[in-house]
C-alpha cells in the first residue's frame, strides 16, 4: 500500500499506477502531468503513469517527450498509442492490462477530476475493508434538463439486478486494488460497458462524492450521439428487459386482437350490424408492422453483439509503446 519509506524506489515493486485515457487532449495533458508529478513525487513510492493514447490527431506523443525529463525518480512514465480511435473504453482496459500497481487509480486526462479527490481516493483504500473506492459527481450543472432526464431513465432502466447495482454518477474515476483489476482483465468480452463491468465484478466499494472541475482546455468530444451508442452497449450487455418487453408486448397486443375479434363477432351476430371498419384494420395492420419492426430492431441489437464476440477481434489494436524514452514497439 502507499505507505512511506526510504529505501531506494528502483529496487521496490510498482506500489500506484495511474491510467490517463486521452483522445486530442495533449494541451490538457501538458498542463495536468506538472500537477500530477508534484503530487506523486510526495508519495515516496514507486508509482507509474500510463498514458493512453486513443488515436488522436494532436501532438500528444511530442508533449510526453517533452515532459519524460521532468519525470520524478520514483515514477515511471509510459505511453501506449493506439492504431486509431478505439474508444474510451478500449483505452481504460488497455491501461489496466499494462498496469503492475498494487493499486490501480484511473482519471479523465482533461483536468475535470481534482487531484484533491485523488489523494482522498488513495487515503480512504488504505482501509483493509476496503476494495475501491469512486467518486460520484455531486451535481452535472453543465448539463440540460433533456440530458439528465435522459440519464435518470437509462440508471433506472438498468438497475433489473438483484446481485448488483450499477451506481448512478459514478464513472471511470476511481482507485482499485490489484485483485479488482485482475477480475476486470478476466472478462473476455469485448464490447466494454466499464461502469456496468465494475458493479458486476463486486467487491467492497465506497463511494466518495465530489465537484468536477472545468476542462482546463478546450470543449469534450463527446457528444450526445456518442453517449446514446455507449447506452446501447450496456443496456444489451446488462439487461434482458428489452426482450422481455418484446415478449409482453406481443402478449399483450395478441388479446386485445383477440378481444376485438370476439366484439366483432358479437356485434354482427347478435345485434346484425354490418362488418365495417377498414380504417380500424388499415390502422390495425399498420401499427402491427410497426411494432414488428422494433422487436426486430431490438432483437437486431442482441444478434449484433453476439456477432461481434463471436468474431473475437481485439479489443483494441497498439500502434507503439514508449517506456521511459524506449520505445518498445
Amino acid at each position: 500500500m502507499l505507505t512511506k519509506n526510504n529505501d531506494v524506489l528502483d529496487n521496490r515493486g510498482i506500489e500506484l499506477s495511474i491510467i490517463l485515457p486521452a483522445y486530442n487532449d495533449a494541451k490538457n495533458v501538458d498542463l495536468l502531468l506538472p500537477l500530477l508529478f508534484t503530487m506523486l513525487a510526495k508519495k515516496q513510492v514507486n508509482c507509474e503513469i500510463i498514458l493512453v493514447d486513443d488515436g488522436g490527431k494532436d501532438n500528444l506523443h511530442e508533449v510526453y517527450e517533452k515532459h519524460l525529463n521532468l519525470t520524478p525518480i520514483n515514477i515511471e512514465f509510459n505511453l501506449i498509442q493506439f492504431s486509431r480511435n478505439f474508444g474510451k473504453e478500449a483505452a481504460l482496459s488497455a491501461g489496466l492490462k499494462e498496469s503492475q500497481g498494487k493499486l490501480v487509480a484511473m482519471m479523465d486526462s482533461d483536468g475535470q477530476h481534482p487531484l484533491s479527490v485523488l489523494e482522498e481516493m488513495l487515503e480512504a483504500i488504505q482501509n483493509p475493508a476496503i476494495d475501491m473506492v469512486a467518486a460520484v459527481q455531486e451535481t452535472r450543472e453543465h448539463e440540460n434538463i433533456l440530458l439528465k432526464l435522459y440519464k435518470h431513465v437509462f440508471y433506472r432502466f438498468m438497475q433489473d439486478s438483484q446481485r448488483y447495482k450499477l451506481e448512478p454518477h459514478a464513472g471511470d474515476f476511481r482507485v482499485m486494488k490489484r485483485k479488482v483489476v485482475d477480475s476486470l482483465l478476466a472478462l473476455p468480452e469485448r464490447q466494454r460497458f466499464m461502469k456496468g463491468l465494475y458493479s458486476w465484478v463486486g467487491f467492497k466499494t465506497l463511494y466518495l462524492p465530489f465537484q468536477a472541475q472545468e476542462r482546463l482546455e478546450g470543449t469534450s468530444s463527446f457528444n450526445f450521439s456518442g453517449l446514446f451508442e455507449l447506452a446501447v452497449i450496456g443496456v444489451t450487455s446488462f439487461s434482458l428487459k428489452p426482450l422481455r418487453w418484446i415478449t409482453r408486448m406481443g402478449f399483450l397486443v395478441s388479446v386485445i386482437a383477440i378481444l376485438y375479434g370476439l366484439f366483432i363477432i358479437g356485434d354482427t351476430l347478435f345485434f346484425g350490424k354490418d362488418l365495417k371498419g377498414w380504417p380500424t384494420l388499415a390502422v390495425g395492420i399498420m401499427f402491427s408492422a410497426g411494432l414488428q419492426l422494433i422487436c426486430l430492431g431490438v432483437i437486431g441489437e442482441y444478434i449484433g453483439r453476439i456477432y461481434d464476440e463471436v468474431k473475437q477481434r481485439p479489443l483494441y489494436i497498439v500502434d507503439k509503446k514508449w517506456n521511459n524514452k524506449k520505445q518498445d514497439q
